[in-house]
């Protein structure tokens, strides 16, 4: 299982930042070519992108390169660059549907991208929400990334506390990710001088299934990290719930109860859940 709890942004210009994200407790690094660049650092931020996703010097993170669009002057050359890197996936933002990303896979196989290269689409325009079951069910897509900013400024919607505005949205892309298979990540927190704000707000998006979050600052990997993983109690409570079904099921008895509450296969399916997490954390 990989676990991503706490997704980085690193601006892959910024070779201090670079050097910096190898000692960050973050689950993955999004080597960003994209938002976080001046149009005049592109190339230097491509080939530092590039080099420390092939460096080796990550440890177990997941790595990944954020693209320019194809419509812009260093997207296509990104792609490239990104499919020869040594990077787990490619991030691409701004993804409309499946003939998108048929482009983009396109783009990689053309450049000799292994099989194993995996796509991450970026759902943050109304035309991606309207194709989110598409686009999450694309061969190649193993993750979804909510671009909540770019989503909200699309819909003309204001960001506030709790995000009602939003939630229809996150939603529909959690039920399509689910659908798929694949995993999906909630966006960013803008205030990194609010922590509290941030952690509520990894707290609804863990509670509303999201897999982990993307962030935007090295402050806000503890909180994130927090709060996606099981707490003892939890994984206790999961222990004793297969425990005691599989105990029930060698005695024959069709009802199995965990501090007075019926357990049934639903539950059990989670408690396994939580305990495959719990040691995926432990491992990293």
């Amino acid at each position: 299982m990989t676990v991503l709890r706490s997704v980085l942004y690193m601006p892959s210009s910024n070779a201090r930042a670079l050097d910096k994200a190898k000692t960050l407790p973050a689950d993955g690094i999004i080597f960003d070519l994209e938002d976080a660049v001046a149009p005049d650092a592109k190339e230097l931020a491509r080939e530092q992108a590039c080099a420390a996703a092939g460096s080796g010097e990550y440890g177990d993170r997941t790595l990944t390169i954020r693209c320019n669009g194809l419509d812009t002057p260093w997207g296509a050359q990104d792609l490239a660059a990104a499919a020869r890197s040594g990077a787990s996936a490619v991030v691409i933002p701004k993804v409309s549907g499946s003939h998108h990303l048929q482009q983009v896979v396109n783009g990689l196989d053309d450049a000799g991208a292994p099989d194993t290269l995996a796509v991450w689409a970026m759902v943050e325009t109304p035309a991606a929400v309207f194709a989110v079951r598409d686009i999450a069910g694309f061969d190649r897509v193993s993750v979804l990334v909510l671009g909540t900013n770019d989503l909200a400024k699309e819909l003309r919607a204001s960001l506030v506390p709790g995000r009602a505005p939003l939630l229809p949205h996150l939603a529909t892309t959690l039920l399509a990710a689910r659908e798929a298979g694949v995993a999906v990540l909630d966006g960013v927190y803008n205030d990194v001088k609010d922590p509290e704000g941030f952690e509520a707000e990894c707290r609804q998006g863990m509670e509303m299934g999201f897999d982990g979050k993307t962030l935007i600052h090295p402050s806000q990997v503890e909180i994130a990290n927090r709060v996606w993983a099981p707490t003892e109690a939890e994984i206790e409570h999961a222990r004793r719930v297969i425990d005691a079904f599989e105990e029930a099921t060698r005695d024959g008895r069709g009802v199995v109860t965990v501090d007075g509450r019926m357990i049934e296969n639903l539950h059990v399916d989670n408690a396994r859940r939580t305990l495959s997490v719990a040691e995926a954390i432990a491992a990293l």
